[in-house]
């Protein structure tokens, strides 16, 4: 659990604002863990930084290195503390580091935290974690403009947090408990921005909405005269896909390019965090087709996200979307190996004078070859013309 990796401290009694906060949060949770010895925590935090300029971090006490750095004023211990934490950042972690960062007045950390949850957020909403979350850090999420998330995703997971919450709160797990604990917040799910299908087969048999509320939102869906809903109506904006194309131009020629299921491969590595959601794919050059892809991205031989999927190209020399299930995270200033099969019958586009580094708005990219390509692909010509990338 992201809790038990940044796991929460009852803080000792302080009359810093953010220290009350950070206690009276835990208070009102229910969910305090066991804290390590405090008294004993402070000298030993003090004396390896102050007198042998140390600082040793590790997952399951940086939170409370950074609270007894800001209590004690230590700014650069501090600063590690925010740049280990940022550093470790996930989905899984990202929603309880949101509610910390908050509460530890970190800006920058709380900016990365959302730029994570952002783009990640199915994840991040499905994690364990974030069923530790305070409400008002609950709030903050579900109110989220930029939240790339189905909506039936953020309705589940703010079931999932009620019924935690409940149990925090010594409860009986109904219904009606539910929807108790979770108040005004169930009016910033969407819903009636669902598909109609996860709406009649998630939402509306969930018995935490009203007969009332159930029998609007279906009218909203189907009735040219819309009833007024407490429910905001309007779809999340979510996050706009950005492309880096690293061919200058294309071609075609007679016997090539043919897969035969030969793996096409290139090596990227950014400057700064960005989420690569897919790989823009050319389609046959002999007209209409359908091809099966099967994409991968790896770090060092370890593979961080892959998907099998059919697309179809129309004779076109653009590029077609092939995504990933969820955007994987990639950290700067290291090579990550992307790949795909192609499957087909049809001959199709290849990319030509080829580019070792793109500026793609503020983001830089560098390719090399791949060693993992089997089938032609290099920096200078061949297949994965686009990375497709949230930053």
């Amino acid at each position: 659990m992201a809790a038990d990796i940044f796991p929460r401290k009852k803080p000792a009694n302080s009359s810093s604002t953010t220290v009350q906060q950070y206690h009276q949060q835990n208070l009102s949770n229910n969910n305090l863990i066991p804290a390590p010895n405090w008294q004993g925590l402070y000298p030993t935090i003090r004396e390896r930084y102050i007198y042998c300029d140390e600082i040793d971090l590790a997952a399951d006490t940086v939170l409370a290195t950074l609270y007894a750095a800001k209590k004690y004023i230590v700014p650069h211990l501090a600063r590690a503390c925010v740049n280990f934490l940022e550093t470790s950042l996930s989905a899984k972690n990202a929603c309880v580091l949101l509610s910390q960062s908050c509460l530890f007045e970190e800006p920058d950390l709380t900016q990365r935290c959302w730029e994570v949850i952002d783009a990640q957020a199915e994840l991040a909403l499905k994690s364990e974690g974030f069923c530790d979350i305070d409400f008002q850090t609950l709030e903050s999420i579900l109110r989220r403009e930029t939240l790339n998330a189905k909506e039936i995703v953020v309705f589940e997971a703010a079931l999932n947090w009620a019924e935690v919450e409940c149990q925090r709160q010594d409860l009986a797990l109904s219904i009606e408990n539910k929807r108790k604990v979770l108040g005004k917040a169930l009016y910033l799910i969407r819903i009636p921005t669902m598909a109609l299908d996860d709406f009649a087969n998630g939402a509306a048999q969930s018995g935490v909405l009203t007969l009332n509320e159930t029998n609007d939102i279906f009218l909203w869906y189907t009735a040219a005269k819309k009833p007024e809903l407490q429910f905001v109506s309007k779809a999340r904006k979510g996050l706009v896909p950005q492309r880096c194309h690293r061919f200058q131009s294309c071609a075609y020629r007679s016997n090539q390019w043919r897969y035969r299921g030969r793996c096409d491969s290139i090596q990227f590595a950014v400057d700064k965090r960005v989420f690569i959601a897919g790989f823009g794919l050319y389609g046959s050059s002999c007209g209409s087709a359908e091809y099966s892809a099967k994409i991968e991205l790896k770090r060092q031989g370890v593979v961080l996200g892959q998907n099998l999927s059919k697309y179809f190209s129309d004779g076109s020399s653009n590029t077609f979307p092939v995504w990933f299930e969820y955007p994987v995270q990639i950290e700067p200033d290291t090579f990550y190996t992307a790949s795909v099969i192609l499957d087909g019958n049809e001959l199709s586009y290849f990319g030509q004078e080829g580019m070792t580094e793109v500026q793609c708005g503020k983001v830089t990219v560098q390719f090399q070859c791949s060693s993992d390509s089997t089938n032609g692909t290099g920096v200078q010509g061949g297949q994965i013309p686009e990375l497709i990338f949230y930053a």
